[in-house]
């Protein structure tokens, strides 16, 4: 088992390489690998990649990869990219493979406001798509951390700190609204 487990290493780890190599066939054949051979250790490499830059045609087997998901563990590499400023470029087209994804990001919720507050309208919008989707159960503290962060932001809108999109402030106030909803129905504190 030790053995199989060791060439599955080593197959994902030449995929990895060729997926990095910048060549669409050998990017487009090493995700099809990844899918059999891939494990939580190749989402990170993946998500470089196409953040440096892919054709369209890589980017679409890439949000599909992304999307087919299954592994809970698959999470945490995720969200990290999506805190990481440095991948900034990807964050809207990654949260759409999240609210199509079959992976409950519920421990997240706090990080979906964040990342609504931060970043532009279309950002926001899919924080909202995601949010409202959420099964659930969550954490009182979720809660509060949430409202301290819409607070903040509102506190920043109220004293003009930055210039806001209009529409992004009324999406904000509607992911409030929608935590309040959540909040009165959440059993599990």
């Amino acid at each position: 088992m030790a053995t199989s487990e060791k060439e599955r290493k080593a197959k994902m780890n030449a995929l990895i390489t060729d997926l990095k190599s910048g060549e669409e066939k050998k990017i487009l054949t090493a995700l099809k690998g990844l899918q059999v051979n891939g494990d939580d250790e190749a989402i990170l490499p993946i998500l470089e990649v196409w953040n440096d830059g892919v054709s369209e045609k890589a980017e679409a087997e890439i949000i599909t990869f992304l999307s087919d998901i299954k592994s809970t563990t698959s999470v945490d590499p995720i969200m990290d990219v999506l805190l990481d400023n440095n991948f900034k470029d990807i964050h809207h087209a990654l949260l759409t493979t999240i609210w199509n994804s079959k992976v409950d990001y519920s421990d997240y919720l706090v990080d979906f406001v964040t990342l609504a507050t931060q970043y532009d309208f279309m950002i926001a919008l899919e924080c909202l798509t995601i949010i409202e989707n959420l099964d659930g159960p969550f954490q009182e503290h979720h809660f509060l951390d949430a409202e301290i962060i819409l607070r903040e932001f509102a506190e920043k809108v109220q004293h003009k700190k930055e210039d806001f999109d209009e529409r992004k402030v009324k999406l904000v106030s509607e992911i409030g609204n929608t935590l309040k909803g959540m909040e009165n129905g959440n059993v599990d504190f």
